[in-house]
């Protein structure tokens, strides 16, 4: 296939340019009717193509123009059979592809450390989650992916499970051997999906992680635009039709349905040209950024009181392989959080970090970066490293998840059931309602259908006691919880 062409873009250019009497949405034709400063910083060639499904301009709900043939690009680039692409970002992929093949009743594997938009598709597929612990870094403070060797155990015991979904890589960049686990997956006939939100660059160098459609998972859902160049909330979903367990039709079906209507054409441009750049560049963009991310790495290792993990971690189950465009950076020798300093980052250099924890910060290294963007943030790095080192207390790593809860209901009978606030103090025994995430490690703490536990409840309680971010509860300041209602006995 020509790679160089985008379909898509193309066609709705060539619409513009014939500047068409519109009376259809959306209301601001071409920008008549929107906000002067808004459409003056925007500019009149974006507002142009931002169109609707006119025959012109296929349909992405049933694509046989242009859009597909976008799709098919992507496919050959991406290594797919299929691919779909989606305007309401890698959630919407992640939970197609769990709707796809999971009814009400059926068993998913899942890691502990789960998207939530994962339970999302639990919750509306009426699925029962089987739960498999991620590995915790106990050096780090960060949970890298399951093993071969535990997904093993769960397919032992619920050969019956309708998927497997892993994470690879993960938000840190580490991978497990997905090679082995899709072989594994695939003796017991289960299909694997893989959340590659964070791994779009994989599929251009040799250097990184193997891919998932390169490993021969079934489905991979994959954020084009955070690291492949396209416009936020753009992804794609990749499908190996290969195995034959998925029906690439039902996938339609399904994207169809959680998709809106009114489907965005300046992000569905953003990902026919965003796979052109790829499929043409992105070697070259992928060693680029690969050899920035050591420059980068080595230069940290370098500042007393800060570490970024790279190649020597491996060796394990969990961590086969490794990502080095994702920057961890590790400050608790500095004696401070990692909250801290994103926020010192944010507040004296104007830098924005991806994300922080109570010992690291996370930096991501893409095309879009340079020498000189990562100098500033090495030179930042450097000051807090003179303020900090060897001047304050150095914090204790403890990062110690309580057990997984007991499930008592299938998550989505908890999630609609009849439901109670009660305070959170005195919850154990209770069945949750509603979800709790703690961070560190962002591993859900307690999910709708968990039996609450004392240890639960201390754990949580410790972490608000100490300011660190508890999330999920629709009372915020974790005061009370939702609870299924206990019926009362019958006299």
């Amino acid at each position: 296939m020509n790679q160089q062409a985008t379909p898509l873009f193309t066609a709705l250019k060539k619409h513009a340019a014939g500047n068409p009497v519109q009376f259809h949405i959306p209301g601001h034709k071409k920008g008549l009717g929107t906000d002067a400063e808004f459409r003056e910083f925007i500019g009149d060639n974006a507002l142009s193509i931002d169109l609707i499904n006119i025959a012109p301009l296929d349909d992405l709900h049933q694509p046989t123009g242009v859009i597909l043939e976008a799709q098919k690009l992507a496919a050959e680039a991406f290594g797919a059979d299929y691919t779909y692409f989606s305007v309401q970002g890698t959630s919407n992929a992640i939970m197609t592809m769990i709707l796809s093949v999971c009814s009400e009743g059926d068993k998913i594997i899942v890691p502990r450390n789960i998207h939530k938009s994962v339970m999302s598709a639990i919750i509306f597929s009426g699925a029962k989650p089987i739960f498999v612990s991620p590995v915790q870094d106990e050096n780090l403070g960060i949970d890298h992916g399951i093993t071969t060797s535990s997904l093993e155990r769960a397919l032992r015991r619920h050969p019956d499970a309708k998927g497997v979904l892993v994470i690879n890589p993960t938000y840190f960049g580490v991978c497990a051997d997905l090679r082995s686990i899709v072989d594994l997956a695939h003796s017991y006939g289960v299909p694997v999906l893989v959340d590659e939100a964070h791994g779009v660059l994989i599929h251009f160098h040799e250097d990184l992680p193997v891919s998932a459609m390169q490993a021969g998972a079934d489905m991979a859902a994959t954020s084009v635009h955070k690291l492949g160049g396209s416009m936020t909330q753009s992804s794609v979903l990749n499908l190996n039709a290969k195995t034959g367990l998925v029906n690439p039709q039902r996938v339609q079906t399904i994207l169809s349905m959680l998709t809106t209507t009114s489907t965005s054409y300046i992000l569905l441009a953003s990902l026919d040209t965003s796979r052109r750049n790829l499929a043409l560049n992105g070697h070259e963009m992928a060693a680029r950024t690969i050899a920035l991310s050591n420059y980068a790495r080595n230069s940290i290792n370098e500042i007393e009181g800060l570490y970024s993990f790279g190649k020597e971690i491996l060796g394990t189950e969990a961590t086969f392989n490794h990502d080095p465009t994702k920057l961890n950076i590790h400050v608790r020798h500095l004696g401070i959080t990692g909250y801290e300093t994103e926020n010192w980052l944010r507040q004296k250099y104007n830098i924005e970090v991806e994300l922080s924890d109570m010992y690291n910060i996370l930096c991501l290294i893409t095309p879009g970066d340079t020498k000189e963007s990562v100098d500033k943030l090495l030179a930042a790095l450097q000051v807090l490293s003179a303020i900090h080192y060897s001047k304050g207390e150095i914090y204790e790593l403890k990062v110690q998840v309580p057990n997984i809860p007991q499930l008592a209901l299938i998550p989505r009978d908890a999630f609609y059931a009849d439901t109670q606030l009660i305070p959170f103090r005195e919850s154990a025994g209770y069945i949750i309602a509603e979800f709790i995430y703690v961070y560190p490690p962002g591993i859900p703490i307690l999910l709708p259908g968990e039996v609450i536990t004392q240890d639960n409840i201390d754990y949580i309680i410790d972490h608000v006691e100490i300011g660190l971010p508890v999330k999920g509860p629709e009372d915020r300041s974790i005061t009370n919880i939702k609870v299924i209602v206990e019926a009362e006995p019958i006299s």
